[in-house]
């Protein structure tokens, strides 16, 4: 009877572990044909070479412009020969830069230049910055001015004023007069700021403290310099000398910078401004009327015997 109940329960056990089996394998086929395949990454193309070469081809690929430059340095006034210069090629060409050895051999410069300095048409000018902001038909004047005369302190290189005089009460000039000396003249420069640079900001010299630190605190502006018509400088002179100048600012509206540099300055302009001025020389040369009075007259001598005396008649 036991045998018998063994027999039964291995066979139950092994039909179990028959099905069990084959629901197995029936799982595992459906979920490989619901999963797709995997796809394999691309093998991603490399350049031949290696990257120092890439590097080179692609700088060569860029723009690049050629620049002379001084191969060594160079003496003022010296001869500029072939063996001075060299052609740099450089992205961005700096302005008024050569790009041709012809176009400098054969000349000389007025300051001395080291080697690796880039020659531009500055270095061949002569003068400081002041006469080159210039024509020849114009001369820099300085005047000394504060605060009130002045503009209040916000006059800017580049702006145009009126030159006021006053004339005070006098002997010589019976009354107060105020004339305008010159009109329209171009301020060169104001204070510690000179002219216009190339970015178009003013050119400011920076004063520093002893202790290297750059002062935060302005310094009054005491002097102005304008560019007076060649003409016209005795007369201004002689204003500046008889009584107290003034300088009134003109508008930026009438846009007398850009005719200037358009232009320049124009002969019938300083012509015109010359026949309506002030006769400064006559007033500047007229003289104190002498006094209504007797005229001396030396004294007679009166002898009395040993003694002498002086008598006026």
């Amino acid at each position: 009877m036991n045998s018998r109940l063994t027999l039964v329960l291995a066979g139950v056990l092994l039909t179990g572990a028959v099905v069990a089996g084959v629901q197995g394998i029936r799982l595992s086929q459906q979920q490989q044909l619901v999963e797709p395949p995997s796809a394999s990454p691309s093998p991603i193309p490399v350049e031949a070479g290696s990257p120092p070469d890439a590097l080179m081809s692609l700088k060569e690929r860029e723009p690049r412009s050629p620049v002379v430059v001084l191969a060594r340095a160079l003496a003022p006034f010296e001869k500029i020969t072939a063996d001075h210069l060299a052609v740099e090629q450089l992205r961005i060409a700096p302005p008024a830069s050569f790009s041709s050895v012809d176009e400098v051999v054969g000349r000389h410069v007025w300051q001395e230049l080291p080697a690796g300095a880039v020659l531009t048409q500055s270095v061949f000018r002569a003068g400081g910055p002041l006469a080159s902001l210039i024509g020849d038909k114009e001369r820099a004047v300085a005047i000394a001015v504060d605060e009130v005369s002045g503009g209040g302190g916000f006059i800017q290189p580049g702006d145009y004023v009126d030159v006021l005089l006053y004339l005070r009460q006098t002997e010589r000039q019976g009354d107060k007069t105020a004339q305008v000396v010159i009109p329209a003249l171009r301020v060169l420069g104001y204070g510690e700021e000179l002219s216009v640079g190339a970015n178009g900001e003013p050119v400011r010299y920076q004063t520093e403290r002893e202790d290297g630190r750059a002062s935060g605190r302005r310094r009054p502006v005491q002097t102005a310099v304008l560019a007076v018509p060649a003409p016209l400088i005795t007369r201004f002179m002689l204003a500046s000398e008889v009584g107290t100048l003034r300088l009134a600012v003109r508008s930026a509206e009438e846009k007398r910078l850009a005719d200037y540099f358009a232009n320049g300055l124009r002969e019938s302009e300083w012509q015109n401004i010359e026949h309506q001025l002030f006769r400064f020389e006559q007033l500047a040369l007229k003289r104190t009327p002498s006094r209504a009075g007797t005229r001396r007259v030396s004294a007679i001598p009166v002898y009395r015997g040993a003694d002498v005396s002086r008598q006026s008649p």
